[in-house]
């Protein structure tokens, strides 16, 4: 069972408790959200984290994202889910967080925090988990823009991070 604070829209707690179910996200009432966190992961050399979600996903079966994320569970604020579910997906702790943007999806009566994770260390010590991703591999700035562009990305994904992109290869043309 997996339990979820509800917030407002401007994201102060409401007290409420809404209990996840698949694919229920879109039946929280409206005017209730709950925290979403995604994180890009960075390593120290400067290469980025790409991974393969499982195919049994609901949401993106057998895509490659450069994300790692999920929701909040109850009692968790956006870092504490940012740090635990790069954990869960990746095995890999973070040097450093940096928020990048906040974005409300009424769709899925969700809060949005997208983050860029900065990691050291063994770039082969990656822990997959199970029913979340299935592979992974590291790309360099220039790489990771092209997937964006490309029909392999996630759309929302890229457009929660076509900024960053933008500044990390401005020679690269901007995702449409």
């Amino acid at each position: 069972m997996e339990l979820w604070d509800l917030y407002d829209k401007e994201g102060k707690k409401t007290g409420k408790v809404w209990e996840r179910r698949r694919g229920d996200d879109q039946h929280i009432p409206d005017g209730f959200y709950h925290l979403v966190c995604d994180i890009l992961v960075k390593h120290s050399d400067g290469s980025y984290l790409l991974t393969k979600r499982h195919p049994d996903k609901d949401v993106y079966p057998g895509y490659w994202e450069a994300s790692a994320g999920g929701a909040a569970q109850q009692g968790e604020d956006q870092e504490q889910c940012a740090l635990r579910e790069l954990f869960e997906e990746t095995g890999l702790k973070a040097d450093s967080l940096e928020l990048i943007k906040r974005t409300v999806r009424e769709i899925s009566h969700s809060i949005l925090f997208s983050y860029v994770a900065i990691v050291s260390g063994d770039k082969d010590a990656i822990v997959l988990q199970e029913g979340e991703t299935v592979d992974y591999r590291w790309v360099d700035a220039k790489e990771l823009t092209e997937f964006a562009k490309s029909d392999l990305a996630i759309k929302p994904q890229v457009d929660r991070y076509k900024d960053y992109f933008d500044m990390i290869c401005p020679e690269t043309p901007p995702a449409k």
